[in-house]
């Protein structure tokens, strides 16, 4: 998905998407530079940066921040979903709760606001982080 919204940006014919499959594609700026210099080699850096930067702002993806670590972007913005970060490796999962989070802003909470988005992130430790801790060693190292 990633690599097919560079090509439209970049107005290019001949890419096909290149991502892992499955909708847990959560990949940083260089990440998603190494993988559109495989079909694209003269692609700069800045470039990608660049058009990331557009596509979070046209709403065709989402940035998700990771406490201290780079920043990933979700080509999954069309559809509501929350995300769940550990906070050892920087993992992310697309997550998808229960309930009504607006729901949950009492009115009063509100301060005249008209609420129509609501952006949560979960943080804890993934089990492959939460295995190192619990034998002595340090999560994401």
């Amino acid at each position: 998905m990633f690599l097919v919204l560079l090509c439209r940006r970049l107005s290019v014919n001949s890419c096909h998407p290149i991502e892992p499959d499955g909708e847990h594609v959560h990949l940083t700026a260089d990440e998603v530079q190494a993988r559109a210099a495989q079909r694209l080699p003269e692609i700069s850096r800045a470039a990608v940066y660049n058009i990331l930067g557009e596509l979070v702002l046209l709403g065709e993806v989402r940035e998700v921040a990771a406490q201290g670590r780079a920043k990933r972007y979700d080509p999954n913005a069309h559809r509501p979903h929350e995300h769940l970060v550990c906070s050892g490796c920087g993992t992310v999962r697309d997550v998808h709760p229960t309930g009504d989070p607006l729901g949950c802003l009492p009115e009063a909470e509100r301060f005249g606001f008209t609420v129509y988005e609501v952006e949560l992130t979960y943080r804890g430790l993934c089990p492959q982080c939460h295995g190192v801790l619990s034998t002595g060693g340090i999560p994401g190292a």
